[in-house]
């Protein structure tokens, strides 16, 4: 009893009503609203794999679609009560069939999704059965002609006596047209009918079924139709009667496999149930929570947590913003005591990390800061608000201490036997949660603290945590006697005279009362009064407390500085990274730019000395010829080698505490290791280290560095003018490609031309023109190559190709 009143004064109700919006299905939503709460961690467990593998799965596509699922329960139990179902019921069961297909497809389809997987395994969704259902049921959920061969007979008779039927009263319409009031063929239940005149009754003999509200028009069956529609009304009854027998045909296929359908329904209501659970849980922004151990020394950490049903009321109801509060609770903690004046947000506090134990249990996330860790209770109890009942003749105190009554009943009171028998020792702790609002209240003050005292001691033997608030001081000396117990307080702005709903750990709440009704107007004298019966000591141990919030305040000031200094470090290593990566891949832009430059300059250089090399060939090269050949040769070497860098000047050397500036960071920075034999040195600046060449730095004045010298490579070969052209054909300038490929005989003739100073005889056979065909194409596109033509008859004709160089 006292669970089912701790969920009422929660409001849990409420947020099963929120939760309920997010399913997809009325079998979900019904779910969702009666949610029941695991009596295990290993179910809780399992439901919030659940909606993590529904969460990952949503984010990955467009998640699970619940289309055509439908609450069949009811008809699944007449079914197997033999009665026969409706085509409506039917096709539900059909559509049902196949959203649940669909549902598997999709999870099958995904991978590390193990609980889901599992979940739908064991899933039969009878497609059989789904396809007689949609041939004997079309969209309209009507029996279908081609449910039976009997079913289109009739139906095919009745069409012809509609047809018969429709003509007769046809021909009566047009020769008795000047007794009709219209030109129509109606229908009064299933007899077909003509509207005739009041007065002209007799002109049309007939049976009368129907008359209009004046009492002008008369629906009369002609006696002539009469027969027909007797006989129509037999086959319409032959026709339903069919119809019922295909239904009861489909029934009984429904009922024989009834067990699995309900199996299948429920694992789809489960799908939706976490379906809704992950997307309520997105939307809150929460977060996963990981369930702890307190034995094992792990701390409760919720940080920025919020209460579940004031973020709905801000969303949906435009209500305020929602002041987040921590709970950091040590593993030794208790029992926690909070103070604070009223309005401060003590209530609401106990309240959301009720809702937050809560929801852990169903498998939802938590809407708090990562990590979200807290224990897993088996019971959460509270005692909130006033339970003040004139009809039972019930007080704010005897209401309060009824309620405690059953909270104390539900933790039990086991007690065993010392090990000598000396005193009774408790039973190992239950693992709950107790949440109190203002312990003690509606009594005398002095035994109602009392009261207030031996309760907490008690309930630090007896409960895993205990949250309490109260106005009681005495309360707050209880954590100087029992380590077990912790103080916290809300805030409250003496300046606007309005709370701040922050939550203070460690510091007890202080009176703000005489505070509050002298800035309120009240006269001075007696707030002075009220202060001397207080007393000197109170008044002292509210300027401690004071004390200690504002040394909090100033070390949440520094702290939050703090915090600004290392965001502002953080953006400044990604701009400096941002940088580093600029400058790197510039440098890498102008290194592809200069080689391709070198290359062309290389190939243009090849060219011209190739013309040099051309025509030292045409004649019989003298000493002059030569000496002017040599002096183009070197005027090319000049013109194309890269000129050698000018020595810098000598600069400073930097040495570890000086302060150097990097131009390409625009940064100055100090010298905290000297340059290596690379030179490469370290520098700092700010928070950041980094390592920077020593050509990237330079003194504060612009003073260069003084590179590091390296050895000098050695000097290029120089090139050398032909000293001799020969014309005819040796073993030195003939090449043999026979069997070759042409991409290798490509490779053999560059290597041949390049280092030929006459012509090059070629042997590349006759065979199937392959060969011979690459040399020529890429004889023709070679720069040394001045023209190519077949051999003589005596050196191969056709089968070697002879080479001009350049």
């Amino acid at each position: 009893m006292i669970q089912s009143e701790t969920l009422e004064l929660l409001e849990w109700h409420r947020l099963c009503q929120h939760l309920a919006t997010f399913a997809a299905t009325k079998l979900g939503a019904t779910a969702a609203r009666h949610l029941k709460i695991p009596d295990s961690q290993i179910q809780s467990q399992e439901l919030l794999e659940q909606t993590k593998e529904v969460y990952q799965l949503e984010s990955l596509t467009t998640g699970l679609s619940f289309e055509g699922i439908q609450d069949i329960g009811d008809s699944l139990e007449r079914a197997e009560r033999s009665g026969v179902l409706a085509g409506d019921e039917l096709l539900a069961i059909a559509t049902t069939l196949a959203g649940a297909r669909n549902l598997r497809r999709v999870i099958d389809n995904q991978e590390d999704l193990p609980i889901l997987t599992h979940l739908v395994a064991d899933l039969r969704t009878y497609p059989e059965l789904e396809q007689e259902i949609h041939r004997c049921i079309d969209e309209r959920a009507q029996v279908t002609d081609r449910a039976s061969q009997k079913l289109g007979e009739i139906r095919t008779d009745l069409r012809r006596l509609r047809t018969q039927i429709t003509q007769k009263l046809q021909n009566i319409l047009q020769a008795k047209s000047g007794a009709v009031q219209e030109q129509l063929i109606t229908q009064r239940g299933d007899r077909f009918v003509i509207p005739v005149k009041a007065p002209q009754k007799d002109a049309i003999p007939g049976i009368v079924h129907d008359t209009s509200t004046s009492g002008a028009t008369l629906y009369v069956e002609p006696n002539s139709v009469v027969p027909l529609g007797n006989q129509l009304r037999q086959i319409i009854r032959k026709e339903q009667a069919e119809e019922e027998a295909v239904r009861r045909a489909l029934t009984e296929l429904v009922a024989a496999v009834k067990p699995d359908l309900e199996r299948l329904l429920a694992i789809a209501t489960t799908l939706d149930l976490a379906t809704a659970r992950s997307r309520y849980s997105y939307w809150l922004g929460a977060n996963p929570p990981r369930f702890i151990q307190r034995e094992d020394r792990e701390i409760i950490t919720l940080r920025n947590l919020r209460h579940p049903l004031l973020v709905w009321q801000q969303q949906h109801e435009q209500g305020q913003p929602v002041v987040p509060v921590d709970l950091l609770i040590s593993p030794q903690i208790r029992v926690v005591t909070i103070t604070g004046p009223n309005t401060g947000g003590k209530t609401v506090t106990l309240k959301t990390l009720g809702l937050a134990a809560l929801m852990a249990k169903v498998g939802l996330f938590v809407p708090a800061r990562e990590p979200v860790e807290i224990p897993w209770f088996d019971k959460v109890l509270a005692d909130i608000g006033d339970e003040q009942s004139l009809q039972q003749s019930l007080s704010t105190f005897s209401g309060h201490i009824r309620r405690i009554s059953r909270i104390l009943e539900a933790l039990g009171n086991r007690e065993v036997e010392g090990d000598e028998g000396e005193s009774n020792a408790p039973c190992p702790m239950p693992n709950s949660l107790v949440l109190l609002d203002e312990v003690g209240a509606g009594t005398d003050p002095v035994e109602g603290s009392a009261l207030a005292i031996a309760l907490l001691q008690y309930l630090a033997n007896h409960a895993q945590l205990t949250i309490a608030t109260t106005h009681f001081g005495e309360l707050k000396a209880l954590k100087y006697e029992d380590d077990r117990f912790e103080n916290a307080s809300v805030e409250f702005d003496e300046t606007t005279l309005s709370p701040t709903y922050r939550l203070l750990w460690g510091i007890p709440g202080r009176s703000n009362a005489l505070t509050i009704a002298l800035r309120l107007g009240l006269k001075p004298e007696v707030v002075q009064q009220a202060k001397s019966q207080v007393g000197e000591a109170t008044d002292e141990v509210n300027q401690v407390i004071a004390g200690l919030e504002a040394q909090r305040r100033r070390q949440e000031t520094k702290a939050a500085e703090a915090q600004s200094l290392v965001q502002q470090a953080e953006r400044l290593y990604k701009q400096v990274s941002a940088k580093a990566a600029s400058l790197e891949e510039r440098e890498s832009s102008l290194r592809a730019s200069q080689e391709i430059a070198v290359k062309e300059a290389i190939a243009q250089a090849k060219g011209e000395i190739a013309q040099v090399i051309r025509r030292l060939q045409k004649g019989t090269p003298t000493a002059q010829e030569a000496q002017q050949a040599t002096n183009a040769l070197n005027q090319i070497g000049q013109l194309y080698q890269p000129a050698t860098p000018a020595k810098p000047k000598a600069g400073f050397m930097p040495k570890v505490g000086d302060r150097v500036r990097i131009p390409k960071l625009g940064q100055i920075a100090d010298v905290i290791a000297a340059p290596d034999e690379d030179g490469e040195l370290s520098v700092r600046f700010g928070l950041m280290k980094m390592t920077v060449k020593l050509q990237d730095v330079e003194s504060l004045d612009g003073q260069k560095a003084e590179p590091v010298v390296k050895p000098k490579p050695a000097p290029a070969a120089v090139i050398r003018p032909p000293q001799s052209v020969p014309e005819i054909r040796t073993s030195q300038n003939t090449i043999d490609l026979r069997g070759k490929r042409v991409a290798d005989a490509e490779y053999i003739l560059d290597k041949a031309i390049s280092e030929a100073t006459g012509p090059v005889w070629i042997i590349h056979g006759y065979g199937t023109g392959k060969l011979r065909q690459g040399v020529h194409a890429f004889l023709q596109q070679h720069p040394r190559v001045n023209n190519y033509e077949p051999a003589e008859q005596a050196d191969g004709g056709s089968g070697v190709t002879v080479a001009h160089i350049k």
